[in-house]
Order: structure tokens, then sequence, then C-alpha cells
């Protein structure tokens, strides 16, 4: 048993690192390829050509693209993702550092708000199958899908910072109010994925034999439901909730313009828009690696519980 589950997870490993260095080489190639000039953006048109020629050659943009290439990989190794165009001496990693928290923080608060959203509207979905709350649910869930946090952010401001006044506007003072509509921005999506995932789940649960029997033997049917149920209901939920986590990272960065927040979203941004380069790059390197991280540990988690899969 233990020659299998150290194959499997030296397997997803070696996945996981081909994968990070892809995206590490699609990264650089994509945003080589994004017309416009850094030195241009850093000194303006009335600069003197030594000096642009002297920028050039400290950003090393004077090297050919093999060259520039390893210089970057050498960065990603070394941990410091390069030095920023802009605020030179200052390590990508330095900058990254400062606002990965608030992106956190935000992408923790929208998880926390689609699941107690979706757990109790999915289990009352599926206990009410063909109800009027059913039909509520799936409306709930619909909506949550279709429309985009890039649209339902200026919605929701407008609706209760400019129309009703009770949240606070984008860059006003950061408090807890200031926080509840980007993380419904965020959360909304995964809240109604979570919805239709809770309501299949514990549909499914809720006609199995075991359960048949329990409500036979005049089990109470909160207890039914919530106790026995749901809690096998929870597996893949929760696996769905985990493998979000990437899209919530990335929903942040969104929300984090549309509510003048600090985080990787505006800093990504302001790199772009100024030509920093390894800025941009480093901020996209994150985003993607977490994508990474989450699913290898979600791969591995799944190895540990389901022997089936290490020996697949």
């Amino acid at each position: 048993m233990r020659a299998p589950l150290l194959r499997y997870v030296a397997a997803r490993l070696v996945r996981a690192l081909l994968t990070v260095f892809g995206v590490v080489s699609l990264l650089f190639v994509l945003l080589h390829a994004v017309p416009g000039d850094p030195v241009q953006a850093i000194l303006g048109d009335q600069a003197a050509p030594e000096d642009r020629a002297a920028l050039r050659s400290a950003l090393r943009l004077d090297q050919p693209l093999v060259g520039q290439y390893a210089a970057f990989l050498g960065d990603v190794a070394d941990g410091s993702l390069g030095h920023s165009f802009r605020q030179r001496g200052t390590t990508v990693a330095s900058l990254i550092a400062q606002v990965l928290p608030f992106t956190c923080a935000l992408a923790g608060s929208a998880l926390g708000f689609a699941l107690i959203v979706a757990l109790p509207l999915g289990a009352l979905a599926a206990v009410r199958r063909g109800t009027r709350w059913d039909a509520a649910a799936s409306s709930f869930a619909l909506v949550g899908l279709a429309v985009p946090n890039i649209w339902l952010g200026p919605l929701l401001v407008l609706g209760f910072g400019v129309w009703l006044r009770v949240l606070p506007m984008p860059g006003d003072e950061p408090s807890f109010a200031s926080s509840i509509l980007p993380t419904v921005t965020v959360g909304a999506a995964l809240a109604a994925i979570l919805t239709r995932q809770t309501r299949a789940a514990l549909t499914e649960v809720l006609a199995e034999p075991y359960i048949r029997a329990a409500r036979a033997r005049g089990i109470a049917e909160p207890t039914l439901v919530f106790r026995h149920a749901l809690r096998n209901a929870l597996l893949p939920v929760l696996t769905i909730a985990g493998a979000q986590l990437g899209a919530l990272l990335s929903g942040a960065v969104v929300a984090e313009k549309i509510f003048e927040r600090p985080g990787l979203g505006t800093l990504f941004l302001e790199a772009f828009f100024d030509r920093d380069m390894p800025v941009v790059q480093g901020v996209a390197l994150v985003i993607a690696l977490f994508y990474v991280l989450v699913n290898l540990a979600i791969d591995l988690l799944y190895g540990f519980v389901d022997p089936r899969l290490r020996r697949a």
C-alpha cells in the first residue's frame, strides 16, 4: 500500500512541476508579445537616446529573448521574481507580499459567504423539491452563474451605495461594511455553483436505502437531513469549493479594481499600464501557482482517501 501511494504522490508532484514550468514559459511569451515599450513608458517621449539605451541595458531589454527568458527563470528560481522596472531595486516578490494578504482575505471572505449561502439554500431545495423554495434556489443559482462579477460589482455599488446609501462607496475608509460588497461580488458565482451542487448531492443521498430505513425508524426529519444526509453530501461540495479557490482569487483581482481596494488586482493593472512587465509576470505567476497548488492538494487528498486512484 505504501509503494502505490508514494508513486501516486511522485507522479502528481512531477505533473505539477511540469505545469508550473509551462505556465512560466507561456507567461513570458505572451507578455513579451504585448505591444508597447517599457523604456518609453518610464522615460516618456522626450528622453535622450543615450538615456534610453542606458535604461534598456539596465533592464536587460537589450538582451535577446533567450537571454531574457533565462534571466526570468533565474528570478523565479531564487524567489525574487525579478525587479520592478518602476521601483528600481525593489523585488517583485516584496511588492506581491505587501498586497497578497488583502487579496487572500477577500477570497477567504467570499468563500465563507458562498458556503453560508449555498449550504442551507441547497439543502432546502433538496428537501423541498418541486416547491417554490426549490424554484427560488434554482433561480438564484441561474442568476449567480449568468451575471459576471465585472458587471455585478458596479450594480451593487449603484444599488446599495448610490441609491440606498446603506453601504460605503468604493474608495471610502476601509471597514467591515466596506468589505461587504466586494465579498458578495466575488462570492456570488461560487454560491450559485455550490447551491446547485448541494441540491444535487443531497437529493442523491436522500434517495439512499439507509436514509429510507432511518426515516422508517421514526428519526426526525431535521436530524435525518442535517446529521446524516448532509454530512455525506458535503464531500463533493467541499471538493468543488476547494477547486474554485483559484477562481475566487481571480475574481478578487477584478473586484479590487472595481472597489478601489489594495491587492493583486490593483498591483497587476497599475503595472500593466506602466509596462512594468516583471510585476505583471509575477502577479500572473502567483495566481497560476495558486491554481496548480490547489489542484495538487485536491489530487493528493483524493489519493489518500480513495485507494483506487493510487492504482489507476
